[in-house]
């Protein structure tokens, strides 16, 4: 399908014979009664079987509909170099669909929805009881002509590899990329993405976005306000928020409740005394000493020589701040690292992997670049992370990469507040490092039909709780913020600390017998 070819226009309902290509017979049947029953004028959903294929294995759920789009790599001419968008749909299963999906939006920037369907087909299963759940891979990440920049290496040192090492690489990456990095804007995305959704044959739709997918929903609230019929926002990261400027106070704001959390506990207390003021000392040590230690490859078992950099600490507890349960084990830790012992910090860094497979890391530095790091300097990294065990090493790499990245034209008015009375649920985790509920509050101020959720015991991605998901799912049902039963937020606590290897078990009292 070639950028310029006619989209459908809407479609009465689909017919019983493709919903029995994809349904359980009873499911089937109900389906085609429920459409032998159901008059023209209802609004019902679009039949997109016949632009799309059932999925093969290597393309997603084979319970899905898989395809794609061709737009043009440069919108603004409409000529020269055409992309593919990859499209994956997961179909409603339930008889009765709903004729406005769940659009899923992506994190990173640089991850692909698409691949992430096997995840959100599980997570959202409530949803997909009536509304299909439309995945597209953003333009420059997945299947979508992929900015990718990976680093196969096997080696440990390449962790403590110095930036100008790194920052070489990203430059003979650059060169070989298969796009036009200042193409790969988030407007010009969601420009995309409305696209997707006329080829589809959908007249309006259910935004879900997480982290920096919450800011391709608002852009395309802007760009595209008629066709949105409501938003979940889950851990905003607003179109101002000049990522990573406040990423060191950010995370440290998350370390803090995690250690006051672990004293306010009597086990926790007891196992690990003093850990705030530890901790601290700890990181001044290895800023001064950078000791270097043997440590063993998570994944290939191939031990090496590694020097440990404070700011190589910082990015590890950064990274696992991002999920409660897994800062859980923190404490114990960060009380091995006193010994220098790293191994357990290395091998709870490398859980990630799979999410890091998952990423684009030139469609990042693509929107980064060129929508927020023209608004920050590195004086100002460097006043922002005073004060932080994370400092502004933590995020300088990329500051220093946006410096040769080439960077794509941002109108001024992407940085104004979004205003909308569209059906807006925003939600935040308490102890999110990345975009805590501070972030939330700010989204907020110019939205009328809003409601704001911050979630106690939780880190990044409300979605991935059981409120969470109760609450988004009741949200998308009835497309407004009146009513939602939240009473299950009370509930949501921060998991316990990990006391022993077993996990959290109570401590011995002080001066018990062992």
């Amino acid at each position: 399908m070639k950028p310029h070819d006619a989209y459908p226009t809407h479609v009465c309902a689909r017919t019983a014979s493709k919903h029995a290509q994809r349904r359980p017979a009873r499911l089937a049947i109900a389906a085609a009664l429920a459409l032998v029953g159901t008059a023209c004028g209802q609004p019902t959903a679009p039949n997109f079987t016949d632009r799309l294929h059932t999925c093969t294995r290597d393309e997603g759920p084979t319970d899905a509909y898989c395809g794609g789009l061709e737009v043009h790599e440069n919108r603004a001419t409409a000529a020269g170099k055409v992309i593919r968008l990859n499209i994956v749909v997961l179909p409603s299963i339930g008889a009765d669909v709903r004729p406005d999906p769940l659009v899923f939006l992506a994190g990173g920037p640089g991850q692909a929805a698409a691949q992430m369907a096997p995840l959100i087909e599980a997570a959202f299963r409530s949803i997909q009881r009536t509304r299909d759940i439309v995945l597209v891979d953003q333009r420059g990440t997945g299947k979508s002509n992929p900015l990718n920049c990976r680093n196969n290496s096997e080696s440990l040192r390449e962790l403590t590899e110095s930036d100008d090492a790194a920052l070489e690489k990203l430059k003979r990456c650059l060169a070989s990329l298969p796009g036009d990095p200042r193409l790969y804007t988030t407007s010009i995305a969601m420009d995309d993405l409305d696209d997707v959704r006329a080829y589809l044959g959908y007249d309006q739709v259910n935004l879900y976005g997480g982290s920096y997918g919450t800011r391709a929903a608002i852009v395309y609230m802007k760009q595209h306000p008629e066709h949105v019929r409501s938003v979940v926002l889950d851990g905003v990261a607003p179109t101002d928020m000049s990522l990573p400027l406040f990423a060191a106070r950010d995370a440290q704001r998350s370390l803090d409740k995690l250690l006051a959390d672990c004293n306010g506990d009597a086990a926790c207390r007891v196992a690990y005394p003093g850990l705030g003021e530890r901790v601290q000392r700890l990181f001044a040590r290895l800023e001064a000493e950078r000791p270097h230690q043997r440590l063993v490859h998570p994944r290939t078992g191939i031990a090496e020589d590694v020097e440990i950099r404070a700011s190589m600490v910082a990015g590890m507890l950064f990274g696992a701040l991002y999920s409660p349960l897994t800062s859980s084990v923190l404490p114990s830790l960060l009380q091995r690292a006193e010994e220098n012992d790293f191994q357990g910090l290395l091998a709870l860094a490398f859980m990630a992997e799979g999410a890091t497979d998952n990423m684009s890391l030139g469609m990042q530095l693509s929107v980064l670049c060129s929508e927020d790091s023209p608004r920050y300097t590195s004086g100002d990294l460097q006043r922002e992370a005073t004060g932080t065990v994370f400092g502004a090493g933590l995020m300088m790499g990329q500051a220093r990469a946006c410096e040769f990245w080439p960077k794509g034209v941002v109108h001024p008015s992407y940085y104004e507040p979004l205003r909308s009375d569209t059906p807006t649920l925003v939600l935040s985790g308490d102890l999110d490092p990345v975009t805590p509920p501070s972030w939330g509050h700010a989204v907020i101020r110019n939205l009328t039909r809003v409601r704001h959720y911050t979630m106690p015991g939780t880190g990044h991605g409300v979605m991935a709780t059981a409120c969470g998901n109760r609450l988004i799912t009741q949200f998308i049902e009835r497309g407004s913020v009146e009513g939602l039963e939240d009473q299950c937020i009370a509930s949501v606590k921060r998991p316990g600390f990990f006391l022993t290897p077993a996990g959290p078990e109570p401590a011995p009292a002080a001066g018990a017998a062992p």
